[in-house]
């Protein structure tokens, strides 16, 4: 975690004892890093794997031609909550690379996976009926492979990383397939004030409470606004049933600071707030109500953590960690493990 180049480390470390004790092994694995190692260290490589030669047996498979994305597609569910990713491989083995992205609680490659050709393909077949819609569609495989990259560095940054010999090797395989599409970190561009006044303004003429309770609603819809604006990842209106279990069994039984009037609006208050945002993002009537349910489902772990703490009302300043800080507003969890 200390390295500003953890990855030449690595290449300089395996050189090194490559040549200290030669071995077919160490050939194989100098000619791996010379394959899908990093630039900077591209020459030093090339150089052992010339010098090893000379005393060990070449792999087999070290001349062959690079692997080559021929083709790529996504699947996103309804909610933009989880996506599938698949891309195609031409080479001395054709292949799909399929990664598996989960949003809620913050971005995780969940699963990783090498695939026979064109798996894409069957991807609708495997969908049930009932089962959350997540339409393929055919993207740039210089964008997917973006997405990819950028969804593993924040992978990396969740502990404890896997230690798994299969897993540690398809994590590998993929930095080493999408690291040059890494793209910069991206800057959070919260609402503009005109269209966060126009969200808050939508909401309040959605169901309106009796005027005594308004007030109040209208502080919890600010309180929903600015959570999801630092905390779900693909926009402020993309809730779904996952989401809402964080918030209300993790996030806000830990930084919310609720009187008795906004606990006892808030079930209510946020079943309109989500069926509002997810109808303002066009998500089928079927599958708003999950989510409004799942508010239902999750509101007694809100509840009995806050029956005693006494606070005031909602406030901006109360959700002071921006976007960009920190991968998930719960703690850490464990990657799950990734598909061979």
């Amino acid at each position: 975690m200390t390295e500003r180049e953890p990855e030449l480390v690595l290449c300089r470390e395996m050189v090194g004892r490559a040549l200290m004790k030669p071995s077919p092994f160490g050939l194989a694995a100098v000619a791996v890093l010379e394959r899908v190692g990093p630039p900077a260290g591209h020459a030093v490589l090339h150089e052992t794997v010339e010098v090893l030669a000379g005393s060990q047996p070449v792999p087999a498979w070290h001349a062959a031609g690079p692997h080559r994305p021929v083709g790529a597609w996504c699947a996103v569910d309804v909610w933009d909550s989880e996506r599938v990713l698949f891309i195609d491989y031409d080479g001395p083995v054709r292949h799909t690379l399929m990664a598996y992205i989960g949003e809620v609680g913050g971005t995780l490659v969940d699963k990783l996976a090498l695939l026979k050709p064109h798996a894409a393909h069957a991807w609708e077949g495997t969908r049930g009926d009932g089962e959350v819609p997540m339409p393929l569609v055919e993207q740039d495989a210089a964008e997917v492979l973006a997405d990819l990259a950028a969804a593993l560095r924040l992978t990396d940054m969740t502990w404890p990383r896997p230690d798994d010999e299969d897993v540690v090797g398809l994590r590998a395989l993929a930095w080493a397939r999408c690291r040059d599409h890494l793209p910069d970190w991206p800057e959070h561009q919260p609402l503009v004030q005109g269209e966060r006044a126009r969200v808050l303004d939508a909401f309040a003429q959605v169901g309106a409470p009796a005027v005594e309770e308004a007030g109040t609603a209208r502080s919890l819809a600010e309180l929903f606004l600015d959570y999801a604006e630092n905390y779900l990842s693909r926009g402020p209106m993309c809730w779904s049933p996952g989401q809402v279990a964080v918030f209300l069994g993790d996030w806000l039984p830990r930084k919310g600071l609720l009187d008795q009037a906004h606990r006892a609006l808030l079930p209510a208050v946020l079943k309109r707030w989500v069926t509002f945002a997810l109808t303002e993002r066009g998500v089928p009537t079927p599958w708003i109500a999950p989510v409004v349910a799942a508010v239902e489902t999750h509101t007694p772990a809100f509840r009995p953590s806050t029956t005693r703490r006494r606070g005031a009302r909602p406030s901006r300043s109360r959700l002071s960690s921006p976007r960009g800080t920190s991968t998930s507003p719960t703690a850490m969890p464990s990657t799950p493990p990734c598909a061979p």
